[in-house]
């Protein structure tokens, strides 16, 4: 029973167009779907109670429910899956939606990190749901590290990459901290990095700092692992994802229970928390994805649909995702071509800006 495309392709013409008919009534107006609004639809002309009948038994096999005794039928996550996979009709992209995604491209002055904040906004209004862009790390090799003092809580990290690039991270240093264990833990990591990428520098360093614990005093090692706490560590690098179109979830006429798992999505995607799951679940391969509601363990808390797209460099390597995230009832025939689009559209930037 959990393997949908079975169930599809057992179900005769009447059953599968009652189901289709349902899903697609659903995802237009977020409302159950009655027998009688189906007999004015179908393409054969049968009875209500015949339909009853049949939306009964796709009841029965957990692709439809009601969510009141008397009202019509919704489809379930997994008549949902099962639509996305088998039924879902695609549509070519819209010119108007490409129109407005290529515009982000007009001013083509800004750093990565600009240009990707524009697209994604972009890409939030043409969907009306909150989108997502995973930023590239950068994995250039680091020339020199530096770590600058600006209060008694806050301190910068400056990182100068050996293609020219050059990045300010802040975080919070642990207590006590002075200049001089500040300049010890940079000399340190400088006399280590020659060569090496963020990543492996991190690695280096774990097993640098335990070989050679006693060459460095307790405060500077404590801020060597909370430097690279914030601009190294895997799935928790600040500013690596960005989110846009927030208040389009929260707008219209969602319940009070909806709108509480909506802000739990964004509590989680506040506090950066699995940041790493986003990039993952792309990894599997190139093309659109759909997760629905509980199959995505990063936004299972509110229930919501996340149609991703990884995106690559000129190499063909993954380096990045974006998304839209919004209602189960997402109209995924729309989104899937407008994800794809992006997907392609920031691979290119990357890769021509390179």
């Amino acid at each position: 029973m959990n393997d949908g495309r079975n169930i599809l392709d057992q179900m005769n013409h009447r059953s599968r167009e009652v189901f289709r008919r349902v899903v697609e009534g659903y995802l237009d107006s977020g409302e159950p779907v009655g027998s009688r609004t189906l007999t004015r639809t179908l393409s054969e002309k049968v009875s209500a109670a015949t339909i009853r009948n049949v939306m009964q038994d796709l009841e029965f096999l957990g692709l439809l429910n009601s969510p009141h005794v008397s009202a019509g039928r919704i489809p379930t996550q997994l008549g949902l899956r099962m639509f996305v996979d088998g039924l879902l009709e695609v549509r070519d992209l819209d010119s108007s939606d490409r129109q407005k995604l290529d515009a982000t491209l007009t001013n083509n002055t800004d750093d990565v990190g600009g240009l990707l904040d524009r697209i994604g906004s972009a890409l939030s209004g043409v969907t009306h749901g909150a989108s997502l862009v995973l930023t590239p790390k950068h994995e250039a090799p680091i020339r020199h590290i530096e770590f600058v003092a600006l209060g008694h809580d806050r301190a910068l990290v400056v990182l100068v990459f050996a293609d020219g690039h050059v990045e300010n991270r802040l975080f919070h240093p642990p207590p006590g901290q002075t200049p001089s264990s500040m300049r010890e833990a940079a000399n340190f990591l400088n006399a280590l990095i020659e060569g090496k990428t963020l990543s492996e520098l991190r690695h280096v360093m774990a097993r640098e700092i335990s070989a050679r614990r006693q060459e460095i005093d307790t405060l500077a090692r404590d801020l060597v692992d909370s430097g690279l706490a914030v601009w190294a560590t895997e799935g928790d690098q600040s500013e690596r994802l960005i989110v846009r179109g927030r208040a389009n979830l929260l707008a219209g006429d969602s319940q009070s229970e909806e709108l509480d798992k909506i802000r739990s999505l964004f509590d989680d995607l506040e506090r950066k928390r699995d940041i790493a799951e986003f990039l993952e679940l792309t990894e599997d391969g190139e093309g659109v994805r759909i997760f629905i509601g509980s199959e995505n363990k990063l936004f299972s808390l509110s229930g919501s649909s996340l149609v991703v797209s990884p995106y690559m460099n000129a190499d063909r390597k993954i380096i990045g995702a974006v998304g839209v995230i919004g209602p189960t009832r997402l109209n995924y025939g729309r989104i899937v071509p407008i994800v794809d689009y992006t997907a392609q559209l920031v691979g290119k930037l990357i890769s021509d800006r390179r």
